[in-house]
């Protein structure tokens, strides 16, 4: 068992699948970046081939830049992804140290109901959710899309964390029981750095939806001052004339912030969802 746990050859084999699957994800992501810097006839021309002398344009980026609030959209897109984020990490580690710590009646139940949220899409109940959102007085604010987005992210959240902190040792958190740590002191100063990887996994998977995502921004937020990236790019794409420069450019400065956090996260991504391959 100790050597099956410990086979660098598990390990190797589960960190190559991971780099092969990042690599064919980042293919499209490189075909974007390179056409965002070539005149209109060269994307459609031959799209794979780098930008040259005749091919390299930067009318995309001038066009962004001049049409469009686009530092205002890049800036609702980074606070409404950073804060639901934190939210979404804070919440849900704390209900998956009571799920995983804790024996009360319901646990069970509780866990399950958590669980519901990750096979059932939110967008379902887009039009209560819209309703909800009239009544309070939110639409058209980034509150609400904070809200939508924490309550999308947290059974993922619950549901990968849990898993975390039941393995880390009782003798650990009993330890500090008999120091005289309080159960908060015990969950933020010993249990979350030993889950550290499982936070940043959780973060990776929930800020690619929340970036990318368009529909809840055009349900929720459409007014001009809370239009995310993904929504404000849409003004480039028109039913009859797509401005292709424009739109790809704006997609690559959009990619921009999902690259740099997967950079920051990517050893603890990795350990995150290799963990259980290697045991």
């Amino acid at each position: 068992m100790n050597k099956a746990r410990h086979n660098p050859l598990n390990s190797g084999l589960a960190h190559l699948a991971l780099l092969t699957y990042t690599a064919i994800a980042l293919f499209p992501v490189a075909v974007i970046l390179i056409n965002s810097f070539k005149t209109r006839k060269a994307i459609f021309g031959a799209p794979l081939a780098l930008p040259d002398a005749q091919s390299f344009s930067l009318i995309g980026y001038q066009t962004v830049m001049k049409q469009g609030d686009f530092f205002l959209y890049f800036q609702n897109s980074m606070i409404v992804t950073v804060v639901s984020l934190g939210l979404i990490l804070l919440f849900g580690a704390m209900a998956a140290f009571a799920l995983s710590e804790y024996r009360f009646r319901g646990n069970t139940l509780m866990g399950l109901y958590l669980a519901l949220g990750i096979m059932i899409p939110i967008r379902i109940g887009t039009v209560a959710i819209l309703q909800m959102m009239v009544a309070t007085g939110l639409v058209n604010t980034l509150a609400a899309l904070i809200l939508v987005y924490t309550a999308q992210g947290l059974p993922l959240a619950v549901f990968i964390l849990s898993e975390f902190m039941r393995q880390v040792s009782d003798d650990l958190k009993n330890a500090g029981r008999i120091d005289g740590m309080s159960e908060y002191a015990i969950f933020f100063r010993l249990v979350l750095p030993l889950v550290r990887p499982a936070m940043a996994t959780v973060a990776v998977f929930n800020m690619i939806p929340i970036w990318n995502d368009l529909w809840f921004p055009l349900i929720l937020a459409p007014s001009e001052a809370t239009k995310t990236l993904t929504l404000g790019s849409q003004v480039f794409i028109g039913q009859f004339v797509t401005d292709w420069n424009a739109v790809l450019s704006a997609l690559s400065l959009a990619i921009l912030p999902v690259l740099v956090l997967y950079v920051i996260f990517s050893r603890q991504l990795i350990r995150g969802i290799t963990s259980g391959a290697v045991k």
